[in-house]
């Protein structure tokens, strides 16, 4: 980066934390006719992680008091530094931040999007581990978002959906975007849309394919619940083809679990899109296809799930006021060229916390303009490379004094 942009950058940071705290620290038009009160950022002294990025620790004082932070600077314009996605191998496991980033050479992280961890609304049914949102990683798709119903974490500002991503182009720019799955099933009597890859969730009346990608876990949740209540009751009408080599190689009303070979794709379906797969038959030929398309037309080397909170250096109207929680975020700033992750240390002891809104603000302060909330709580996790060892420390203090494991991360790499 140039020593104009460095100063551009830093003239920012300084005016926009000298802004907030001038104003009464008072950030208003978050939709509910609330301001919320947020004391200026008070960030602690560099410290290098490798070349083009950098850590800090930082504190600032929301409406439900003190809370300490942590954030990870990337200049995206070094030529040593790109970002992808830390991942366990598939998107229904999950392993500790530390364990991925260590395993991919990361040299920094945080957790990424929100994941169903539980189904007590569905007994008898396993939780998949799996994101709520879209996933690229090294430029692949790795699976589509699930149905806006079927979402776990706060309620999402208006305009936002499932869909929406932060992401870093081909170009080397970050940005976020929205992303689609455009896939078809194409059989010899004609062809039908894809509504669902790799994800926990079909919406109702589709057909919802899974690769090798997916895992071992059982398919069974993705006919659970509708596209507007999670906790609605598994559907009945449901039917599985498995597609190896682009024949059908076999179906069953049982919706099947365990490891998908290579060259195969499983279809799931439910209701009308039961219908469509048990018109099959053995031996018929099917192609399938499945990707997704970005909102801009850019294409995305590396993207994940997360809900916009800031857009324009301004937080979203809609955002949450009240509740205050350990949070996870992560930002784009600079044209692009610079990316921020931000987590902040558990609050289980103190009841302490930001809320949604403070988080957009926070970003804003740090010198993002555009950003998006990730999963936080217990999973909230971030994590370096120490200097000396070179193995990936926890800088955060976790919720509950330990790492959950998580089904994906936002990855820094230095190489």
């Amino acid at each position: 980066m140039t020593v104009r942009h460095m100063m551009r950058s830093t003239v920012r940071v300084r005016t926009v934390v000298a802004a907030v705290a001038a104003a009464g620290a008072v950030v208003a038009g978050t939709g509910t006719g609330q301001a919320t009160a947020l004391d200026r950022v008070r960030l602690a002294a560099d410290l290098p992680v490798a070349p083009g990025i950098k850590y800090r620790a930082f504190s600032v004082t929301g409406s439900h008091g003190m809370v300490a932070g942590h954030l990870v600077t990337a200049d995206l314009t070094h030529r040593h530094v790109s970002v992808d996605l830390l991942t366990p191998g598939t998107v229904s496991s999950r392993v500790k931040l530390s364990q991925m980033a260590a395993a991919q050479g990361a040299v920094a992280g945080v957790n990424a999007d929100f994941f169903n961890i539980e189904e007590s609304q569905h007994v008898g049914v396993a939780p998949t581990n799996s994101a709520v949102g879209p996933a690229i990683a090294r430029g692949k798709a790795l699976k589509a978002a699930v149905p806006n119903g079927q979402r776990f974490g706060p309620g999402l500002p208006p305009g936002t959906s499932t869909r929406d991503v932060i992401g870093v182009g081909y170009d080397k720019r970050a940005r976020l975007d929205e992303l689609t799955l455009k896939g078809s099933v194409r059989t010899r009597s004609g062809s039908f849309g894809l509504g669902g890859f790799n994800q926990y969730a079909v919406p109702v009346g589709g057909v919802g394919a899974f690769t090798p990608k997916w895992g071992e876990v059982s398919r069974r949740r993705s006919v659970c619940g509708t596209d507007t209540v999670r906790a609605a009751a598994c559907s009945t009408d449901t039917y599985e083809v498995t597609v190896r080599k682009n024949r059908v190689v076999s179906g069953s009303a049982t919706i099947g679990a365990g490891a998908i070979a290579r060259g195969t794709v499983v279809l799931v379906g439910r209701e009308a899109g039961a219908d469509r797969l048990r018109a099959l038959r053995t031996g018929d030929r099917v192609k399938v296809s499945e990707g997704l398309r970005t909102a801009s037309g850019k294409r995305l080397r590396f993207a994940v799930g997360g809900f916009p909170v800031l857009r324009g250096g301004e937080p979203l109207p809609g955002l949450d006021t009240k509740t205050a929680a350990t949070r996870t975020g992560a930002g784009v700033g600079d044209h692009g060229r610079r990316l921020y992750l931000l987590v902040l240390d558990g609050s289980a002891e103190s009841g302490s916390g930001l809320t949604v809104a403070e988080v957009a603000t926070v970003l804003a302060a740090v010198g993002a303009d555009a950003g998006v909330n990730l999963d936080g709580g217990g999973s909230s996790t971030l994590v370096t490379r120490d200097p000396v060892t070179g193995a990936p420390v926890v800088r955060n203090h976790p919720t509950g004094g330990a790492e959950r494991p998580v089904p994906e991360g936002i990855g820094l790499f230095s190489r």
